[in-house]
């Protein structure tokens, strides 16, 4: 996965947004301006996603290419060595995780206002 893929991925998710709000390197993807995935634009070889913490455990248990939120709140965030050791598949199925817990946490009125769009398509 390079940085093309990632961002036209994450981009085509309903109400997502792409800013670099901290610095010119770190890429940041929210939807309805909450953060679900950030990278390093420069580099691409890591990205952190939001996780349900008991989840987001076990999965380190098992990925040594996952590690605790790198710079995030580590109970709630997981930073993916993109080294080529985990297929796409399952980064993919990790990221739409990330994206549907944001999404979950949203006030109601913004989690309407998603569902209206995604309706409209």
């Amino acid at each position: 996965m390079n940085i093309e893929e990632l961002r036209e991925y994450c981009i085509s998710k309903k109400g997502v947004s792409e800013a670099l709000p901290f610095d010119e390197d770190t890429l940041v993807f929210k939807v309805m301006g909450k953060m679900f995935l950030l990278t390093n634009i420069e580099k691409a070889d890591s990205i952190n996603i939001k996780c349900d913490p008991l989840k987001a455990v076990d999965i380190r248990e098992h990925y040594p290419a996952v590690v605790p939120g790198w710079h995030m709140n580590k109970r709630h965030w997981n930073t993916i060595l993109l080294d080529g050791s985990l297929p796409d598949d399952l980064i993919y199925t990790w990221i739409d995780e990330s994206y549907d817990l944001v999404v979950a946490g949203l006030p109601a009125r913004l989690r309407e206002k998603l569902k209206q769009e995604e309706q409209e398509d």
